[in-house]
């Protein structure tokens, strides 16, 4: 009895844990940003713009949906880069004097 319960829990379990490593299309995040706000999504794509240091940086990502930019507190990849992005969505950030409509603040990011 145990073993057909563990049996039906197990794909059950699988499918949720996926469910939060699937990458969202920056289209969506840029149509609806208010469902997304403060929320952790994963993009993947292409950096297409690089600015920053050594500690910080500011580049965009574009995922051929759409683009947006992402705020790290390390450097910035090199333009051409695949990466695969995480971190919650935010609105009306300011870096530097230079103000950003819809972006994501990187918790993780991993090169593709």
């Amino acid at each position: 009895m145990q073993r057909k319960i563990l049996l039906a829990l197990v794909p059950a379990v699988t499918m949720l844990l996926l469910t939060g490593c699937g990458t969202v299309r920056i289209n969506k995040i840029l149509t609806d940003p208010t469902r997304y706000h403060n929320k952790r999504v994963n993009v993947e794509g292409t950096v297409t713009q690089s600015y920053g240091a050594f500690v910080a940086g500011v580049y965009q990502v574009d995922d051929g949906t759409g683009k947006i930019y992402v705020l790290s507190n390390r450097s910035a990849p090199v333009k051409g880069a695949r990466v695969k992005v995480s971190g919650p969505v935010q609105s009306g950030v300011t870096v530097m004097g230079r103000s950003f409509g819809t972006t994501i603040r990187e918790s993780d990011r991993r090169a593709k």
